[in-house]
């Protein structure tokens, strides 16, 4: 009898192995697969995106990504809507575009940290244009170093990506097709100490960009979410591209690819594999405990010294 029970556990222990193997061996095949045709076939699979309408408003065009997607989205063939804070900016990258790729520009100088009030000027200068796309990249971070919570200037500045999302929004609901692009960031995808502020603001944004690409889908418009690691932009203090950092002219190259592919995307593959590996080997308990926070105090010292050594050396240069 004995021996009749043992191997009955050993055949169930068996099918359990067995059926384990199995779902993972599933999972991780359809994460390759999924991956693959996302970061690779899109290269050669691309959406049309002049099908989604004429012009693509881009906030925050003035350097960094949104820069990088405006001149992408005009190669592409859209005509670009630019809108940032900087008048002088707007015009030198509204000419780089006409010049480069000969499409139409247009550009409004606003300021989201003046809130609400500003819309309605935006949405009155949208108002006759084909609009097709929007690119929601504007929004800043709170230092130029990693910093406690307490020690942010300003923190009622931080994250203002959703809201324009709402306004201009309306623009391409109207129409029954479009395409909205949410700037998020890796940052948000796990809880970040040093950066607390600024990862909070993030997760909102992926939060809400995934929950209304499942509300208005059925509807023709799609809101992607896109959410890098480190690319080399002012943010960064231009750090050079490597084969964990992008330049913003590659990865919005890359992410634009994806779209129609992935509406939540690390935007290229380099960054996608880097989002793996940190959830692999860097879980939520060891980035929220105490040696991993004054690990994170101890570097934030020394990329200071090393920006401070940095603007040093630029200005000794420009003397």
């Amino acid at each position: 009898m004995d021996t009749v029970s043992d191997s009955m556990l050993v055949r169930g222990l068996v099918f359990i192995g067995g059926f384990t193997v199995l779902y993972y061996m599933l999972k991780w095949s359809w994460i390759c697969w999924c991956g693959f045709r996302v970061y690779v076939l899109s290269k050669v699979w691309q959406t049309d995106l002049k099908a989604y309408g004429q012009w693509a408003v881009v906030t925050g065009a003035t350097s960094g990504i949104g820069k990088a997607y405006a001149n992408e989205l005009a190669r592409r063939g859209l005509d670009i809507v630019l809108v940032s804070r900087s008048k002088d900016k707007l015009h030198i990258v509204a000419k780089e575009i006409e010049s480069q790729h000969g499409r139409q520009t247009q550009i409004i100088q606003t300021d989201f940290t003046e809130g609400h009030d500003i819309y309605p000027a935006i949405a009155e200068a949208l108002r006759d244009l084909d609009i097709g796309i929007l690119v929601n990249n504007v929004g800043m971070n709170y230092s130029d170093k990693l910093v406690h919570f307490l020690d942010i200037p300003n923190p009622e500045q931080v994250g203002f990506t959703h809201t324009p999302t709402h306004n201009n929004g309306l623009c391409i609901q109207l129409k029954g097709n479009g395409l909205i692009i949410n700037m998020s960031s890796e940052a948000g995808a796990q809880p970040q100490p040093m950066l607390s502020l600024y990862s909070a603001t993030k997760i909102f944004v992926t939060y809400f960009s995934r929950s209304l690409n499942s509300e208005y889908k059925s509807q023709g418009i799609t809101v992607q979410c896109v959410a890098p690691f480190m690319v080399s932009t002012n943010m960064t203090h231009n750090l050079p591209p490597n084969l964990l950092l992008k330049s913003a002219s590659a990865f919005a190259r890359e992410a634009l690819n994806t779209v129609g592919h992935s509406s939540y995307t690390s935007g290229c593959a380099s960054h996608a594999l880097q989002n793996i590996a940190l959830s692999i080997f860097f879980p939520d308990w060891l980035r929220l405990s105490s040696y991993c926070v004054k690990q994170t105090e101890k570097f934030a010292q020394s990329m200071e010294k090393k920006i401070d050594e940095m603007t040093e050396r630029s200005a000794s240069k420009e003397d």
